[in-house]
């Protein structure tokens, strides 16, 4: 049995109860493991979960999918609320410098609020994931370091990273994924897909040769024109798709875009839903 909770989402809940805000955390009880999946921005999510009557003291791992505030902003709140927490997972870029472009030469921090010092100081163990695919349990897996596989989905150009006091694109090396093994395929997990939500699901389905049966997160088509979130779609339908849950980045265009196009496979994947497999 996978649950998977959204604790915090751009979008509110239906009854208007729970705090919302930019920014995404998931609570994701698959088989005998219990994953936070990102902490949001401001670590509001931990009186989501109060509501939800998720137990954050019962987590195994807190998974980041990559080093910007909105996915890591309420890590500090959670260890310091829940002393209990002991084992990050992150990318082993996740501690570079994040900014993005606000001007001309003109940038703004828009990384983590954290370093390893914090960490130590915790005595939060952290896993680095350098492989391209790590296994977490024999369902779970974490995939890292993308492929290209299409034209169309290119990294945004506000996005660097500062080292030496110099600023380089973004590559977004950092990112994570969680895939989770069901006998219809894979239930896919993703944060931000800055790299490109189908560079991601095509690399993931290469190097596991499994299909995926459904995709969950943020696809970042916030941006995206129309012409992209088609083609997206499109990727989609052809790769046999059959739950949509997206939201976050996806943003307002893209999301009632793919609810018309996937209609009864399309799930709002708001603040307090709860999806099952």
């Amino acid at each position: 049995m996978i649950k998977i909770t959204t604790l915090i989402e751009d979008r509110p809940d239906e009854n208007n109860e729970m705090v919302c805000e930019h920014g995404l955390s998931l609570y994701i009880e698959a088989g005998d493991k219990k994953i936070l999946f990102d902490t949001g921005q401001t670590g509001a999510f931990i009186q989501n979960a109060d509501k939800l009557n998720k137990d954050l003291a019962a987590v195994d791992y807190v998974m980041i999918s990559h080093g910007h505030y909105d996915h890591s902003g309420g890590f500090r709140k959670l260890a310091e609320t829940v002393p209990s927490i002991s084992n990050l997972i992150v990318g082993a870029e996740f501690f570079e410098l994040k900014y993005k472009t606000i001007g001309e030469n003109q940038y703004k921090f828009v990384g983590t609020s954290f370093g390893e010092e914090y960490l130590e100081e915790q005595h939060i163990s952290r896993l680095k994931i350098e492989e391209e695919i790590f296994s977490l349990s024999e369902d779970i897996m974490l995939f890292h370091k993308f492929e290209k596989h299409t034209k169309y989905e290119t990294l945004k150009d506000k996005f660097y990273i500062k080292s030496e006091e110099v600023f380089f694109p973004d590559l977004f090396l950092d990112e994570v994924v969680m895939g989770i093994k069901t006998d219809k395929g894979l239930v896919v997990i993703a944060g931000c897909s800055h790299v490109g939500i189908v560079n991601i699901l095509k690399t993931i389905e290469k190097r596991t040769n499994m299909p995926i049966y459904a995709v969950i997160g943020g696809t970042h088509l916030i941006d995206a024109d129309a012409a992209r979130i088609n083609q997206t779609i499109n990727d989609f339908k052809d790769m046999n798709i059959q739950v949509v849950a997206v939201s976050h980045c996806t943003g307002e265009v893209g999301t009632e875009m793919m609810k018309n196009a996937f209609q009864d496979k399309f799930i709002l994947n708001n603040t307090g839903k709860v999806i099952e497999f």
